[in-house]
């Protein structure tokens, strides 16, 4: 892809990723990944097997270096940060596994309850209380006592997310987060997705494989193939498009994405 753009002219941008790069070994797994992605934007990277998403979001969060480049969130490159001062920005991260990743053994207040109990000096009322509130602004009211085995996929996907809001990000990365849904259910989490981003505000970094779930509900396409982003902009702008990657992308899925990016037309 092109050069960055200027810092000047990117002020407005939450997470910008310049010239990354990533190897083991021999094996070059991501090459010149350059992305800006804006305050409280919805940005999905998508990919098929083996483009790389999986090696990027490690770092995006901090659990992997990258052998060149950086990311700047706000302005501070992460890549430079010694261990306690990364440990501090990731902080301003949540994530939604794939699966969920609820700990089975604990019921749902318990779950949520997690990071606060890990992180904080608060005391167990005032934990109770803000995982309450959380869980009714998720619509998860009464669940509390039930556990991950109880709860359907959607609701399991609920339920992480308010695990990962409890300590009030500024980003959510979600790993696949529709991976295992049935259709429906799977554009129920789409929603969620942006319902989260309008209430608080957060910016929203989803991995992803599903193309109708990227043209519902992104703000910005990252299209990843081979460790490189091949094609970048907005659902309609990569519909319109003659990228040939893109459009085989499109294709593949089996999906009408002139429907999904003109919903009304």
């Amino acid at each position: 892809m092109g050069e960055p753009e200027p810092q000047e002219q990117r002020s407005r941008d939450h997470i910008v990723v310049e010239h990354l790069e990533k190897s083991f070994g021999t094996n070059r797994v991501l090459r010149d990944v350059n992305m800006a992605i804006g305050r409280s934007e919805v940005a999905v990277i998508i990919g098929g097997s083996g483009a790389g998403k999986t090696t990027l979001l490690k770092i995006l969060i901090g659990l992997d270096r990258p052998t060149s480049g950086a990311i700047l969130v706000d302005g501070v490159d992460m890549t430079r940060l010694s261990r306690s001062k990364l440990s501090e920005l990731r902080r301003k991260f949540g994530m939604v596994f794939q699966y969920s990743a609820l700990l089975d053994s604990m019921n749902v207040l318990d779950n949520v309850a997690f990071p606060l109990r890990e992180h904080t000096k608060l005391k167990e009322k005032e934990i109770r209380a803000k995982v309450r509130e959380k869980l009714s602004v998720l619509k998860l009211e009464n669940v509390d006592a039930k556990y991950p085995s109880e709860l359907s996929g959607g609701m399991r996907k609920r339920v992480a997310l308010a695990r990962a809001l409890m300590l009030e990000p500024q980003a959510i990365l979600y790993d696949e987060p529709t991976s295992g849904l049935d259709p429906l259910t799977s554009r129920l989490v789409d929603d969620l997705i942006l319902e989260t981003r309008d209430r608080f505000g957060v910016t929203s970094i989803v991995i992803s494989h599903d193309m109708a779930g990227a043209l519902r509900m992104a703000d910005c396409i990252f299209l990843l193939a081979r460790g490189e982003v091949v094609a970048s902009g907005s659902p309609k702008k990569l519909v319109a498009g003659s990228n040939k990657i893109v459009q085989d992308f499109i294709e593949a899925s089996g999906i009408d994405a002139e429907r999904l990016t003109n919903p009304t037309g």
